[in-house]
């Protein structure tokens, strides 16, 4: 019952965020949308920011979960394109508004999970310590990032599996020599 709420309400703020921007809707918009009281809101998020980032990890990070490794992190990417291409309006709407931090916040969380698996694999015979394992997978992560939201803020016009070719041809090699370097 507990997950059934909780997408109903998830669902009901990605139907306002059709036609409303985020910072516009409130949590009495929400609940009234998909009829439930305002206990029960709270009951199952803090606030409407935490709900924002309940839908971004239910929904895009699942797609995910098994591309973390160095032969798959290609096609986590993809799915990360994907997602937001097919969830234009609310990933658009989040973008453009006071939300856009925890937007940004959530995509880091995913790409460097993604990440850090892959360096884990990649330096699993290497003497790297956590450190510097950290300071690679923050390099990346901040890169793809920055390629990510300057797509969304172009209009999203550059087909994703160009970038994540470019991307590829930009990686290989290179995130096994910078493990090599700090070895």
């Amino acid at each position: 019952m507990s997950q059934t709420t909780k997408k109903a309400i998830s669902a009901s703020l990605k139907k306002l965020m059709q036609d409303t921007p985020f910072d516009k809707i409130t949590i009495v918009d929400i609940v009234n949308d998909c009829q439930v009281n305002r206990q029960t809101f709270y009951y199952h998020f803090k606030d409407i920011y935490e709900l924002l980032g309940w839908i971004y990890k239910n929904e895009a990070l699942t797609n995910i979960a098994e591309y973390k490794t160095f032969n798959t992190w290609q096609k986590g990417f993809l799915k990360i394109f994907t997602y937001v291409l097919e969830n234009r309006l609310f990933c658009m709407n989040t973008f453009r508004s006071l939300a856009r931090e925890h937007l940004e916040k959530f995509l880091y969380d995913i790409v460097f999970n993604l990440i850090i698996d892959v360096i884990n694999e990649v330096a699993e015979d290497a003497s790297l310590d956590d450190k510097e394992k950290t300071f690679i997978s923050n390099f990346y992560s901040y890169a793809f990032i920055g390629i990510l939201t300057n797509w969304m803020r172009e209009g999203m016009k550059t087909d994703p599996q160009i970038i994540i070719s470019d991307l590829t041809k930009l990686v290989d090699g290179n995130l096994k020599r910078a493990i090599h370097k700090y070895t």
